[in-house]
């Protein structure tokens, strides 16, 4: 059975995404797909991804809700932004040392990053472990390293460690 559905979640995530998109479970858009999902589960095992350790499953839903509260934040403050002409910005770039290597932190790390209105996730240096972001208002550098350290970096290298 594993050599027909050798990701069964991402087949069945395909198969609900396709049957959500499409707002019919009929047989004709039930069977393009499935014949979606096992293409999408046969095509991720041509990729041979590697596989995720994750350490305190926990700790997914408490970052979860910290980076849902910040993206409502950020969305606020970018639209106060935005919409009040007559307050000073600061855009800049800033450089951030980084702990993390593993791929998959770092791929939670960037949507996050990418995600929160006001930040960009602009370059990563492997070798040297430096994360560059794009910052809307760029007010304090400090604190942003320490926002991205301790509130993101931090967890992330507890769940995937």
């Amino acid at each position: 059975m594993r050599w027909l559905l050798p990701h069964p979640v991402i087949s069945a995530g395909l198969l609900a995404f396709w049957l959500m998109a499409s707002r019919s479970v009929a047989p004709g858009p039930m069977l393009v797909g499935a014949i979606i999902a096992l293409l999408g589960g046969w095509a991720l095992t041509l990729l041979d991804p590697p596989k995720v350790r994750i350490r305190r499953p926990g700790l997914i839903l408490q970052l979860a809700g910290r980076v849902f509260v910040d993206i409502i934040r950020s969305n606020l403050a970018v639209a106060r932004i935005v919409l009040s002409r007559r307050l000073p910005r600061r855009t800049g770039f800033l450089h951030i040392p980084l702990a993390l290597r593993e791929p998959h932190a770092l791929a939670v790390l960037a949507c996050i990053l990418t995600a929160t209105p006001g930040t960009a996730w602009l370059e990563f240096d492997a070798e040297e472990g430096w994360l560059l972001i794009h910052v809307l208002d760029l007010i304090d550098e400090e604190e942003w390293v320490r926002i991205v350290k301790e509130r993101y970096e931090a967890p992330l290298l507890e769940i995937f460690r």
